[in-house]
């Protein structure tokens, strides 16, 4: 594996344009061998050991931790497009992945169904892989016609760039006040960690903003260097372009492109950063396999993967994240974390167990052992549903955000719980 990376790296230099792809000369970042493989250390005390310790074959192989098997029996992989990602996760010589998903700024403020994918992330983080949150700085511009009946409506310049900043910083918090723990237990220096004002990367966690990328490509170079690698019918035959073809309002030419522009954002992210894994959503499949063919036409290399969760629905089929207010927004800004906690304390008991595992990083065993308990003489209502609201709120706001929702519903009547 390190003499063909190596041989890559020759073949595929990296571009001298700072902006753009040179048709001529597509070529790989020097960290991507770099990053697609690692030593591991010895899991036998040396003083105990009767192997000598100065080769990588002599030193014992430590247990890997497969992501695509947890995420698999947690219910969170839709489809992925290889098998090969399963195997790739258990083989030492290409691990850490680098993996980013991608969260448009269409509004001040994520919505629970935008969750899931930080959740993802945070897996795949604590199975020692490198991950990125893209903010789409320059995608949200456009806005993705994927599950979507009708346009968004157009954001002007000065909405793009609050919600931007808005959601940058909560995703910075969320995934980095999760991964704190994870990421020092590797090594990671407290002081390295990314400073969400700065676009410097660390070996912990990157929150990206596409807007960086784009800000200096012209249409012509878009035409030349990438629309002369797309097909139309291709294109046209993703499910979110075929619902909207049939409808009565049709598809933009704007929002038609949208595929291509994410799908240039894996491009640039696997030839300029290493970056082989894209994560999203069962509606973003077609806007990920955008990306993956761009890589192997363009560059003429595999090893870009993708890989989606299925989207959030309540056992009812009704779509997760709604309440009677309106949107689960996970700014506290937005919706105070009491009202947050609320609405997982009213989450019907069918629904707790698959939630525990879709949410929340407790064990399987843990959560087979509160479901059964669910089920037997003498269980106290919502007790479960309180473990999947700690949890939770724990994630996205912190101890302090839990300890405020906790104090605030003690306040109300016992048994009796706000709506949200």
């Amino acid at each position: 594996m390190a003499a063909a990376s190596a041989a890559m790296t020759a073949l595929l230099r990296p571009s001298t344009s700072p902006h753009f792809l040179d048709p001529k000369k597509h070529r790989l970042s020097p960290r991507f061998p770099r990053l697609c493989s690692f030593s591991l250390p010895s899991s036998t005390p040396q003083s105990l050991s009767t192997t000598p310790q100065n080769t990588l074959e002599a030193q014992p192989k430590l247990a890997i931790t497969n992501v695509v098997d947890i995420l698999s029996e947690r219910g969170l992989v839709d489809s992925m497009t290889s098998d090969n990602l399963r195997s790739v996760c258990s083989n030492p010589n290409c691990i850490p992945l680098k993996v980013y998903c991608g969260f448009d700024p269409t509004a001040e403020s994520l919505q629970l169904g935008n969750l899931i994918g930080m959740v993802v992330l945070s897996w795949f983080r604590r199975c020692g892989h490198k991950t990125i949150a893209v903010i789409g700085g320059a995608t949200g511009r456009v806005g993705d016609p994927s599950g979507k009946s009708l346009e968004r409506p157009e954001l002007n310049v000065e909405t793009v760039e609050k919600n931007r900043a808005g959601i940058r910083a909560l995703v910075y918090k969320i995934l980095h006040r999760a991964s704190v723990e994870v990421d020092l237990e590797m090594g990671c220096i407290k002081d390295e960690y990314l400073n969400p004002e700065t676009n410097e990367y660390c070996n912990c966690l990157v929150v990206e903003d596409n807007f960086n990328w784009w800000k200096d490509i012209t249409l012509l170079d878009f035409l030349g260097e990438v629309g002369r690698y797309a097909r139309v019918g291709t294109m046209m035959a993703k499910d979110s372009v075929k619902r909207r073809l049939m409808s009565e309002q049709g598809i933009s030419f704007t929002e038609f492109t949208y595929q291509l522009l994410q799908g240039y954002d894996f491009l640039h992210m696997f030839k300029n950063m290493g970056v082989n894994v894209q994560i999203g959503g069962s509606d973003q499949w077609g806007n990920i396999t955008a990306g993956t063919e761009l890589i192997q036409k363009i560059l003429q290399v595999e090893g870009a993967y993708g890989l989606t969760f299925p989207l959030l629905l309540n056992n009812d089929g009704s779509k997760f994240g709604k309440s009677e207010g309106g949107s689960i927004w996970l700014s506290p800004d937005m919706m105070p974390p009491y009202k947050f906690y609320q609405y997982f304390l009213s989450v019907p008991n069918e629904d707790v167990g698959r939630f525990l595992k879709l949410f929340t990083f407790l064990n399987l065993k843990e959560i087979q052992v509160l479901e059964e308990t669910m089920k037997k003489p003498g269980y106290a209502p919502k007790s479960a549903q309180r473990r999947l609201a700690e949890e939770v709120t724990r994630f996205v706001h912190g101890a302090e955000g839990l300890a405020e929702a906790m104090k605030a519903t003690e306040a109300l009547k016992p048994g009796v719980f706000e709506l949200v």
